[in-house]
């Protein structure tokens, strides 16, 4: 049976492209890809290292007449964003992904593709693989757990490298390359609770419908997060009747802006509950209609999530009202936007993620900055909400923000050469979102890098699509950047 992207082109991109697709790689999970990695090293006779948490670096040295050359790092992670529709019943820690082809792009069924970060994977593997390639000393760093803290940027031993121009293949819009990025963190805030036996009728809510999308790079389109919405409707319907939570889940990673969650609640008046509800979602998806106009707000029959008991009693009136008030006090989304870069988000946070167990509710948030004191306030400001509803606060996996460095031959190299072949300007952005370019440069002294990428579509969610035609240009872009000496 033939691969579904055998046709396509470049073909050994896309190649490596499916062959990685066919490998589970969720965040946690990549020994499998990693040893994957390795092989491919092995069998080419590539240098290579493999530490402890899985991140891969091979080199492959300069070709004839190239030696004199300045290295060229080429970097990318081997993790990806595990979101699939309601119904689909693949298990993305153990099968691989269903591609197809719908005309200029490559999708997954009913998942995330993977294009962020795969296509950089794919892109090096087929550098490294090419007998014709014409290149300088090239070393692939590629990474795991960026999709979660970047973790594996934070302990990767860099100390053989030695290049000091750095290709970060991780950003998804063709013709604009990265020279800055937002630092962020994960924050978490975990609250105590107690339950209280109540007699009141239990009904469950499923917000869903939602577009999500990238916390960073999406959190300025003004689009709905179910976290949110799932505080107005436990805020509405609370003037209508009184009630009590039961169990409360919302999203699966903080970095993506959540497009569905569930409550169950006890209500004293259940018709009451649902005239409010009706009311809310009405109102919700009038405001929402322009940039996320599929909100549903469902009743189904209860199903409770993992770590609540069917027998499990509602919380008490003090922890319901402790939980609506954190929701509603938490700030959600842009907080600033940047005084120096027309139309970059300087400061925001998503709360990403959400569960309630029978003795403790569990929310966790991307946090985002471009400025240092910034982050910092807004984590001062979480955690002093937080204390005061006799919550708990911690910040993990701090990554630090991508310093723009004024004068850079690879930026210039790279507009050149793009000018030459395309016949138009390439633009140099700043971006809301983290890229491991800022960890590195802690450890790559002097490093001058950029991040590109070819046009990826909806990253993050089940719409995830890549540009075939975008991913040739660009790897042919990235091609004659390598070929071209300085």
């Amino acid at each position: 049976m033939g691969r579904v992207l055998e046709n396509l082109e470049p073909k050994e991109v896309f190649r490596f492209f499916e062959e990685l697709s066919e490998i589970p790689r969720p965040s946690y999970h990549e020994k499998a890809v990693s040893d994957y990695l390795v092989a491919f090293a092995k069998e080419r006779g590539l240098e290579y290292y493999q530490d402890e948490l899985w991140n891969v670096i091979m080199i492959k040295e300069a070709s004839e007449g190239y030696e004199d050359q300045e290295p060229v790092i080429l970097q990318g992670h081997m993790d990806m964003v595990c979101e699939k529709l309601p119904g689909v019943e693949k298990d993305m820690e153990k099968e691989g992904l269903d591609l197809e082809v719908d005309g200029d792009f490559v999708r997954a069924k009913g998942t995330t593709l993977g294009g962020d970060d795969g296509i950089a994977v794919a892109y090096a593997l087929a550098l490294l693989d090419s007998d014709t390639l014409k290149h300088p000393r090239l070393e692939f760093v590629c990474t795991v757990s960026e999709e979660v803290g970047m973790e594996g940027a934070q302990v990767i031993d860099c100390s053989m490298l030695k290049g000091r121009r750095l290709l970060n293949m991780d950003s998804e819009e063709e013709g604009t390359v990265l020279a800055s990025c937002a630092g962020g963190g994960c924050a978490e805030v975990k609250l105590a609770v107690e339950r209280k036996a109540c007699s009141w009728e239990k009904v469950q809510v499923h917000v869903h419908g939602l577009v999500g999308g990238h916390s960073g790079v999406e959190i300025n389109k003004g689009r709905a997060a179910s976290q949110e919405l799932m505080g107005r409707i436990l805020r509405g319907a609370k003037k209508a009747t009184d009630l009590r939570l039961v169990a409360f889940e919302n999203g699966t990673k903080d970095n993506a802006i959540s497009r569905e969650g569930r409550l169950v609640l006890a209500v004293e008046d259940k018709a009451a509950f649902l005239a409010a509800l009706e009311r809310i979602e009405t109102e919700v998806r009038a405001e929402y209609i322009v940039v996320d106009g599929d909100i549903h707000f469902d009743t189904e029959e209860i199903a409770l999530p993992a770590g609540v008991p069917d027998t499990a009693a509602p919380l008490s009136e003090a922890s319901t009202k402790t939980v609506i008030t954190l929701l509603t006090s938490l700030p959600q989304g842009v907080q600033r936007m940047s005084d120096n870069v027309e139309g970059l988000v300087e400061t925001s946070l998503n709360w990403g993620v959400a569960t309630l167990s029978e003795k403790e509710l569990v929310m966790r948030a991307a946090v985002r900055s471009s400025v240092k004191t910034a982050k910092a306030s807004l984590c001062e400001k979480i955690s002093w909400i937080a204390a005061e509803n006799g919550a708990s606060y911690r910040i993990s996996g701090e990554y630090p923000a991508w310093e723009w460095v004024r004068e850079s031959k690879l930026r210039e190299k790279m507009s050149a050469i793009y000018r030459e072949m395309f016949g138009k300007e390439l633009q140099i952005e700043a971006i809301h979102a983290g890229v491991e370019c800022g960890l590195l440069a802690e450890k790559i002294e002097h490093m001058d890098a950029i991040s590109m990428g070819p046009d990826i579509f909806d990253i993050h969610t089940p719409g995830e699509r890549l540009s075939i035609s975008s991913t040739k240009r660009m790897y042919d872009l990235i091609v004659k950047i390598i070929e071209t000496k300085d």
